[in-house]
């Protein structure tokens, strides 16, 4: 049995997320791979309600699905605590801190001398704040230690919320670099794809704050202006047929390719043979996709609005950011970098510089400055 350095066996530490996809089980395996003690990963639901994502497997931690039948806050509440408890962690990691019965299960982990963390990629400036509701969240705030949050934008929210600077960690939204190149069928670029035959890509859901409207806008713009390339869209939603409606109406049909949901290493191969990823979301928390481009060498275009572009993307370095109501703007950066070969190569040498910034070490290293080092220093 493994020891920790005071003699006693290792402790475990638990992560709470509504559903285990890709990128969960990259934080999930680098933390187990990182530490001597169990990692037990609960997930509060088989299949997620928003994400069309296979089942995965995970190696090196304790999958654990709650039951499917609990009606109501109460009984999920006592699942989840009745699940820890059997664990009987030093710490848990949770994400949902909205949800009440995620605050009655944190409170009951404080009670019990259990640490509690909280993750999340929440920002201020995601959509029009109201103030009894960020009052509200302060309370749901409360019984946490400290977070694990996806940007600079997030820190300074939950600095809001009331949670001391020093206590809120970087890396949530981390990804392993070495999965998304190990499944994709090209080196990342500016090898790989020939430049002439790469598209422009978008990888979102078909809902409103995506605003894949403004982005077929730009497209359709420049087209007009002489871009001869195509425009791929990953991504399922309720604005299908009204996209494609659009798409016939500004005459861009034949060049816009519409490939519904796709898996991760559908998501790797989309990229390798892409000239830039588009991102021009009104509301979005991070952009996990961002970081899945940069791994691979892709130039990123991003709305402003997009957490990721703090640390993942730098105008003019590797990419472009834009106003999310731009259309004129973002289709001048699409005919940059289709016109010009030098620029997009160094773009993409640059981009996959930023790979490091989100890799799954950063989220391992917060996870261990809150859980394990805190454990050594009280020791």
């Amino acid at each position: 049995m493994n020891r920790s350095m005071h003699g006693k066996p290792p402790t475990p530490i638990v992560f709470v997320w509504d559903n285990f996809g890709p990128t969960h089980i990259d934080r999930l395996e680098a933390v187990a791979a990182s530490r001597d003690g169990p990692v037990v990963g609960v997930e509060l639901n088989r299949t997620s309600a928003t994400y069309e994502w296979e089942g995965g497997q995970g190696t090196g931690f304790v999958w654990t699905t709650l039951p499917s039948r609990r009606p109501g806050h109460i009984a999920l509440a006592f699942h989840l605590a009745r699940t820890i408890a059997r664990v009987r962690p030093k710490a848990v990691f949770f994400c949902h801190y909205e949800m009440p019965a995620i605050l009655v299960t944190a409170v009951v982990c404080r009670l019990c001398g259990v640490s509690a963390f909280v993750m999340n990629d929440s920002k201020f400036d995601d959509y029009t704040r109201q103030f009894w509701r960020e009052l509200l969240k302060r309370f749901f705030v409360v019984p946490y230690q400290a977070a694990i949050v996806a940007s600079p934008r997030s820190l300074d929210y939950y600095a809001f919320l009331g949670l001391d600077r020093s206590r809120i960690f970087p890396g949530y939204n981390a990804i392993s670099i070495s999965r998304i190149r190990a499944q994709s069928p090209a080196e990342p670029a500016p090898d790989g794809d020939h430049f002439a035959g790469r598209h422009f890509t978008i990888v979102a859901r078909l809902v409103p704050k995506k605003n894949i409207t403004l982005a077929i806008r730009a497209f359709a713009l420049a087209r007009a202006a002489g871009l001869s390339r195509n425009l791929v869209v990953c991504g399922s939603g309720p604005l299908l047929e009204s996209l494609q409606t659009l798409c016939q109406d500004l005459g861009v049909a034949a060049a816009v390719e519409f490939r519904g949901f796709v898996q991760t290493a559908g998501v790797s191969a989309a990229l390798s043979s892409t000239l830039a990823l588009v991102l021009p979301s009104t509301e979005e928390q991070f952009g996990v996709v961002i970081a899945e481009a940069v791994a691979l060498g892709v130039p990123v275009l991003a709305s402003e609005n997009c957490g990721a572009r703090d640390t993942l993307v730098r105008s003019g370095v590797n990419g472009f950011v834009f106003e999310p109501d731009n259309a004129d703007g973002l289709a001048r950066m699409m005919l940059m970098l289709d016109r010009d070969e030098a620029l997009w190569r160094e773009l993409s040498l640059n981009s996959a510089r930023f790979a490091a910034a989100a890799d799954t070490p950063i989220f391992v290293e917060s996870v261990i400055a809150l859980a394990d080092r805190r454990e050594h220093k009280n020791g």
